[in-house]
């Protein structure tokens, strides 16, 4: 009594046991008793001791725990019990004062406890089968421990979970409960589950995820709900995120359409709480997770399509140009827009129609970039619209054409602000952020266009009054030799690399200014600092561009001359190596990754994505380039002429073989079309010769027939007549086969003649065509094929020939018997007397029934009668089942009326024990001495093992 009055708080004399003996003690209790009410006060109590004793209850009870599970199925009270002690030892508690130690011995003592429990796979499948429970006081704190679970031991459970039957379908039950604790619970246990599991993500899919989340986020209100809506986000980005089966589902099952009304919002300010900036971040990170570059492409032009056509771009669009939105929505908004309009033509002209609601309206793009050379704008959303732009021009030389005709003459206008003055004010303003976009801008603009490219060389800009105007090309030439920010000289270094590749025009009015050659070879030959050593490689790749396409048209800078300038000026290894450089930066390693702009500060933004490609691509055929020699190029010149004449040989050659394939091919079809004739000829001919052995059939039993009716002299005129009949009969459909082999016959001659025709013409063609090939050899086999199929369609024409004649003699034969017998019947007309006719059964009249006529009179009238009987029966039982189908109503109605005041006193339940405990913590917090209902439990739990050991003392 002492020993458990010490344990549980109480004054003892003798010494107090330890927490570990008492919670042994218990545990013996559960192990031992066999009275579940013990059991269940024993449980008790060690939930009560779960908190404070987390690794003496793990260790000692978890395996009693366990076997409380398996064994006592039929109580609720004591299973709730042992799953909140299971979640209390495994679950790790986040508690804001514990410091890092703590929190990471905490971490690993939940990991060690998972670990034991999951040992054996089937305390996971146990726990599956009792969240089939409908108990609250089960259910909910099965859901919880399994949540633990995979918080701890997430990729081991999920296996388990993956191989266990129909695991998956009951944690999907969840989210249809009607308790939106437990739902809500549900939620974030699936999220847990499908983490980084695409075979768990593909099952949870189709047991129809996406369509009980989107009801639930609109019963939830959308993005003005609450954080119900930011778990079922949650959960959808983990079933779509890098999953291209649930990706491809979820846009078959026109679910994209359902995305629109999130995205109605409207222009009040004071509608923007902190939660609906979250839902509608989550709702846009959705939509880009289905057009993000890094699917397959026809995924994503298919996402790109679906969302035009619904409506949703347009939405988006309307959220980009409303005001009051918040600059992190804005910004992600942007960036959605960006990969929604990302390579779709469709799209993209569309982007290009919007205008922003002011006066006069301006197009969006102005807006945008107005933004993004405004240095007093966020730094992340001006990377986003650069992102915006870039996405605007991504394969579309339409868009890159009219942001080019904005910047040449004929198309200024002084009244408006254009696309092109914008970047050209960015390009050259004070602020190095604004020159590296609008550098990177224009470079976009003339990406793989080298229509474009020649058309900028057209810009000409005024510097100052009085001067006299510059070509854009060498404004930036200016600019860069001035000695600028390293982020404005890297700005313009990659435009010049991007307009001049690929573009010998654009290298030769680069190479036509004298001074450029000289500051690059210059910059190259310096020893600087690390920012310059990029500045130098960049350097090195532009006058590496000016070797590689150079057509040799400036006689002071040929290929030849500009190598020997970089051989005495710069050195050919000091060259490479300054080439290299560039792709081995660490920011260039990072831009390369993906296409958005993603930079942690301003001073980081150095590189763009498609600028690396460049960079890639041209890297090793520069430094091929810069150490070849003038005879190498001489030979490798020849070489390329010598392959160019072969290769136009060789098409040549490919294109007359591929015409002579093509006839060749006409012609084995027809062969094979002829093939198939001639085999429905040789069907028609066997049909035609056993209709002919029919006839002939019919030709022999006419013969008997007629035999025994010359013998047998004394039949009747009926058999004689009838025989007449059946021989006209006969007679006449012979005329008729006859007619119509003769009709066959006609038929088969003409095509006979057409197929000899075209015999002809094929021959003829397969002579002119295997003389251009000289494959004599196959035309010899299409000969004799073409003669034996003539010499079978000879042989068809004897047949039929043959059989005609003796068709045409039976004809004669037959006609010459039907004549005979009608001589004959004629004969018989005058020698048969007519005997009268005996009918055997007499005729009686109708007044002969009358007898069983009434009593089939009488026996209607009782079946009648019957039946009344019977249909009064059926209307009162009919009666009888509606009564009962109207108290079977009511009673459903009260048990679910009483099942949902139950449901409603559970959570008034829980809510009084959160705030008793709220309280109780308070009280502890203010140095109060409070003690817990499930202390108080197991102190009175003891206290009566207590008096029952002193009751057995005394009778001893």
């Amino acid at each position: 009594m002492n020993f458990f009055r010490g344990v549980m708080g109480g004054q003892a004399a003798g010494p107090q046991p330890s927490g570990a003996e008492t919670i042994q003690k218990l545990c013996d209790r559960v192990a031992s008793s066999t009275l579940l009410e013990d059991r269940r006060d024993a449980v008790r109590a060690l939930k009560s001791l779960s908190k404070k004793y987390r690794m003496e209850v793990g260790t000692q009870a978890m395996d009693h725990l366990i076997n409380i599970l398996q064994t006592d199925r039929s109580d609720s009270e004591i299973l709730g019990y042992a799953l909140d002690t299971l979640y209390n030892i495994i679950c790790n508690d986040e508690e804001e004062e514990q410091d890092e130690n703590a929190q990471k011995q905490a971490d690993d003592m939940g990991a060690h406890f998972t670990d034991k429990f999951i040992q054996d796979p089937e305390h996971v499948t146990l726990l599956l089968t009792l969240l089939e429970e409908f108990d609250f006081h089960v259910r909910w704190p099965g859901v919880k421990l399994l949540t633990a679970l995979l918080k701890n031991q997430g990729p081991q459970v999920q296996g388990i979970i993956l191989v266990s039957p129909m695991g998956v379908s009951r944690l999907m039950d969840l989210l249809a409960d009607s308790r939106e604790v437990i739902r809500n619970d549900g939620l974030l246990l699936l999220q847990q589950l499908t983490k980084g599991n695409a075979a768990i993500q593909k099952i949870v899919a189709f047991e129809n995820a996406f369509e009980r989340l989107l009801d639930i986020i609109t019963e939830e209100g959308s993005s003005d709900g609450g954080i119900v809506v930011e778990d079922c986000l949650l959960l959808l980005l983990n079933l779509l995120k890098n999953n291209s089966s649930n990706q491809n589902f979820f846009k078959e099952g026109s679910y994209i359409q359902r995305m629109k009304p999130w995205f109605e919002v409207g222009d009040d300010n004071s509608g923007w709480s902190a939660q609906k900036v979250t839902n509608l971040h989550l709702m846009l990170q959705l939509v880009r997770v289905m057009v993000s570059p890094v699917n397959s492409p026809g995924a994503t032009a298919s996402c790109q399509k679906s969302m035009y056509l619904c409506g949703l771009l347009q939405q988006l669009c309307t959220i980009l140009m409303a005001t009051g939105v918040p600059a992190d929505i804005l910004t992600e908004t942007i960036n959605t827009v960006s990969e929604v309009i990302r390579g779709s033509q469709v799209n993209q002209d569309y982007f290009a129609s919007v205008n922003a609601p002011s006066n006069p309206p301006r197009p969006a793009i102005v807006v945008l970039l107005m933004s993004m050379v405004n240095e007093r704008q966020p730094f992340v959303l001006r990377c986003a619209v650069l992102y915006c732009f870039q996405c605007f021009l991504y394969k579309n030389q339409k868009g890159q054409g009219e942001i080019v005709a904005t910047l040449l003459p004929s198309t200024i206008d002084a009244n408006s602000i254009s696309a092109g003055q914008l970047l050209c004010g960015g390009l050259f303003s004070a602020d190095s952020l604004s020159n590296w976009c609008a550098a990177v801008a224009l470079a976009h603009a003339l990406q793989d266009n080298l229509t474009q490219k020649e058309q900028l060389l057209r810009v000409q800009l005024a510097t100052s009054m009085g001067n006299p105007p510059v070509s854009l090309l060498q404004q930036c030439t200016n600019i860069l030799s001035q000695g600028s920010k390293v982020q404005t000289r890297v700005g313009l270094l990659m435009l010049l690399c991007t307009w001049i590749s690929n573009c010998p025009i654009a290298v030769t009015h680069f190479l036509h200014n004298q001074e450029n050659v000289p500051f690059l070879t210059a910059q190259i030959s310096e020893n600087l600092g690390e920012d310059e050593r990029l500045v130098q490689g960049l350097c090195a790749l532009l006058l590496g561009i000016c070797i590689y396409y150079n057509d040799n048209s400036l006689e002071n800078y040929t290929k030849e001359k500009l190598k020997q300038l970089i051989e005495k000026r710069i050195g050919k290894e000091n060259f490479v190596e300054k080439l290299v450089f560039v792709a081995k930066h660490e920011l260039y390693s990072r831009a390369a990754q993906k296409p958005q702009p993603v930079f942690p500060s301003p001073e980081q933004m150095l590189f763009d994505h498609e600028f690396t490609k460049l960079v890639k691509e041209l890297e090793g055929v520069i430094t091929k380039a810069v150490h070849k020699s003038s005879e190498e190029e001489k030979k490798e010149e020849e070489v390329k002429k010598t392959l160019e004449q072969h290769d136009n040989i060789v098409t040549q050659y490919k294109e007359l073989i591929r015409e002579q394939d093509a006839q060749i091919q006409e012609l084995k079809e027809k062969v094979s079309s002829m093939s198939s004739q001639n085999e429905q000829l040789q069907t028609t001919v066997t049909q035609q010769l056993s209709q002919i052995q029919q006839h002939k059939d019919q030709y022999n039993i006419l013969k008997l027939k007629l035999g025994k009716d010359n013998q047998s002299q004394s039949n009747s005129q009926g058999d004689g007549s009838q025989v007449n009949g059946l021989q006209t009969e006969e007679l006449t459909q012979l005329r008729e086969e006859v007619d119509q082999l003769r009709k066959q016959h006609t038929l088969l001659q003409t095509q006979l003649g057409d197929k000899d025709a075209l015999i002809n013409t094929l021959v003829s063609n397969c002579v002119c065509v295997y003389s251009v090939w000289g494959c004599l050899c196959e035309l010899e086999a299409l000969r004799s094929q073409v003669q034996s199929q003539s010499a079978e369609i000879n042989q068809l024409k004897t047949e039929r020939q043959e059989l005609l004649r003796r068709a045409e003699a039976a004809y004669v034969c037959l006609h010459y018997f039907s004549t005979l017998l009608s001589y004959l019947l004629f004969l018989t007309l005058f020698t048969i007397t007519p005997t009268p006719c005996y009918c055997p059964f007499p005729l009686t009249s109708s007044s002969s029934s009358s007898p069983s006529s009434s009593l089939v009179q009488e026996e209607t009238k009782r079946l009648s009668e019957s039946r009344a009987g019977l249909e009064q029966q059926l209307a009162s039982a009919t009666s009888t089942v509606a009564i009962l189908q109207t108290e079977k109503a009511k009673l459903q109605t009260e048990v679910q009326e009483s099942k949902k005041e139950q449901d409603d006193l559970l959570m008034l339940l829980a809510d009084q024990d959160q705030k008793i405990h709220s309280l109780k913590q308070r009280l502890k917090n203010l140095g109060e001495t409070v003690e817990d209902e499930d202390d108080l439990d197991a102190k009175d739990q003891t206290d009566d093992d207590e008096e029952e050991e002193e009751e057995e003392e005394d009778e001893d």
